[in-house]
């Protein structure tokens, strides 16, 4: 098993590489900025990554996407993480969601909103984190959808629900079964349009001062049909799971796109800038800076493509994944912060894209799940292999 970028990969990549460096990172002033401007501009990188063929393509062919393989589509995830930008330029920001649909969306689900959806026609949203609930323990959730006639009504309150007040729908995941069901069991995904009455936006919340539009949704008495529910009833928890697994993978090699470039700025900075007569690089105390960020980069690359070499074939790698979720998202908190160090008081200001991405790292220790539980998870699941007389075989597993 090799980690390196395949030789058949490697143009699609490159070309990928190329507009993230020279179209989109010059673009983020004015995309952060917000406003007309800004979506004027991602409209026009998205014109182009059509014409030229990089749209959306993690996506399968037959939903109009670039139908790259998932390991192939790995690898390109690493470039398209430099900016935050990426995956709404390149058309992919939706994947999670469209995969989810694609597997489990009926035809009409599949007509009105996945279809739109790869072409970037709409946004989706996703519900599932509750104010007041531990996210740790989703099996807490008090969210309901009670099944009235031929219509789901449901109440409750969710937050953290990003773009929902941009997207056309939000998936929402809400108690559906009574008292005595399997807690794993009791939880579905229903479809709920961001115009139906009772959908309520009552705050966008911004994370460590980023406007990334999450909001805080009330849902009042708001009534779909009944066909709105995605896939079986009751399987909340396995799509949530089945859109996950991967998902952490994408972040992860997102969180690499992120630290090779804060790299790159560290590196470049330490030759161009000089104190007491030689240039920063000479110094030994910032020469430990280049060694323990590529250290961490470099294992935590290789753990996320070991990784993603589990899923794809096949396997649900829990150990692997809770493993990497915590290591790349420390990995790039470092990095980054060792390279706001190397710019000095320059480097808090947004002369320079760090501060905005070393905020964007912090949260990513949350989201997805806090690095604790995945701390916790992981190393019960080791600990079981040797309570039942077996051990953990790094060389076999």
């Amino acid at each position: 098993m090799s980690f390196e970028v395949p030789a058949s990969v490697r143009p699609i990549r490159g070309a990928v590489h190329a507009f993230m460096t020279e179209r989109v990172e010059p673009a983020e002033p004015v995309l952060q900025s917000g406003g007309e401007a800004a979506a004027e501009a991602l409209a026009e990188l998205r014109r182009q990554a059509k014409a030229e063929g990089l749209w959306a393509l993690g996506h399968p062919k037959e939903l109009g996407g670039g139908g790259l393989p998932f390991l192939d589509y790995v690898y390109v995830n690493e470039v398209q993480g430099r900016s935050e930008f990426g995956q709404l330029a390149l058309g992919t920001f939706t994947l999670q969601d469209s995969l989810m649909l694609h597997r489990y969306a009926s035809a009409p689900q599949r007509d009105r909103f996945l279809k739109p959806l790869v072409q970037a026609e709409i946004n989706p949203s996703f519900a599932m984190t509750e104010p007041g609930i531990s996210s740790s323990d989703p099996t807490q959730l008090t969210t309901t959808a009670t099944l009235e006639g031929d219509e789901w009504v449901i109440r409750g309150r969710k937050w953290f629900t990003t773009l929902a007040s941009r997207a056309a729908y939000t998936t929402v995941m809400c108690r559906t079964e009574p008292e005595g069901t399997s807690p794993y069991l009791s939880f579905s995904m229903i479809l709920v349009p961001t115009d139906t009455p009772g959908y309520t936006i009552v705050r966008e919340t911004p994370v460590l001062g980023l406007d990334g539009a999450h909001c805080e949704v009330l849902y009042d008495e708001v009534r779909v049909p009944k066909d709105n529910l995605l896939g079986p009833r009751g399987h909340g928890f396995v799509i949530a799971q089945e859109r996950l697994g991967p998902g952490r993978i994408f972040h992860c090699m997102r969180f690499l796109g992120q630290a090779q470039r804060a790299f790159d700025l560290m590196c470049a900075r330490l030759h161009e800038r000089t104190a007491f007569g030689e240039p920063l690089a000479a110094k030994q105390l910032l020469q430990q800076h280049v060694f323990d960020s590529y250290t961490e980069i470099q294992s935590s690359r290789l753990l996320t493509l070991h990784a993603a070499h589990k899923i794809d074939q096949g396997e649900q790698a829990r150990v692997e994944i809770g493993v990497i979720k915590v290591a790349a998202a420390r990995m790039l908190h470092n990095v980054i912060d060792r390279a706001i160090q190397v710019y000095g008081a320059q480097g808090l200001t947004p002369d320079t894209p760090l501060d905005h991405m070393y905020r964007h790292a912090r949260a990513g220790r949350i989201f997805d799940g806090p690095d604790e539980v995945h701390v916790t998870t992981t190393a019960r699941r080791v600990l079981k292999e040797y309570k039942e007389g077996r051990n953990w075989e790094f060389g076999l597993r």
